[in-house]
C-alpha cells in the first residue's frame, strides 16, 4: 500500500528558508508524480508545486514561484520542497500528495488518490 509522510515543518521568521520531505514508501517515485499542497486556517487547500519524477516535469504556483523549488532523491524515494524567503502567508500545514495513475504536472487536488497527513510550517517573528 502506498504510504506518504511529511516532515520538516517548524517555526520559521520572515525571510528564513525551511526544507519539508515527502518519504514514500510501497511504490517506487521514478515513475510517479508528487505534489504538494498547502491550506491554511480559513483558507481552501491550494496546490503549491508538483513534479513528474517520471519526465522532470515540474509546476510553481505564482505565488512561489522563485522562492520555492522541488527537487528529489530517488535513491532515498522522497521528494522535498525547498522553500526560502518566507512569508507570513507561506504559513500552512504542507500536504505531499500523489495519483494512483500516470499524470502530468500540474494535478489538482480532486485527482489525487494518496496523501500525507500534513506537516505544519509557522512563519513569524
Amino acid at each position: 500500500q502506498l504510504q506518504l509522510v511529511e516532515s520538516g515543518g517548524d517555526l520559521v521568521q520572515p525571510g528564513g528558508s525551511l526544507r519539508l520531505s515527502c518519504a514514500a514508501s510501497g511504490f517506487t517515485l521514478d515513475y510517479y508524480a508528487i505534489g504538494w499542497f498547502r491550506q491554511a486556517p480559513g483558507k481552501e487547500r491550494e496546490g503549491v508545486s508538483c513534479i513528474s519524477s517520471y519526465d522532470g516535469s515540474t509546476y510553481y504556483a505564482d505565488s512561489v514561484k522563485g522562492r520555492f523549488t522541488i527537487p528529489n532523491d530517488n535513491a532515498k524515494n522522497t521528494v522535498y520542497l525547498q522553500m526560502s524567503s518566507l512569508h507570513p502567508d507561506d504559513a500552512a500545514v504542507y500536504y505531499c500528495a500523489a495519483p494512483d495513475s500516470y499524470s502530468n504536472c500540474p494535478i489538482a487536488a480532486s485527482a489525487m488518490a494518496y496523501w500525507g497527513k500534513g506537516t505544519l510550517v509557522t512563519v513569524s517573528s
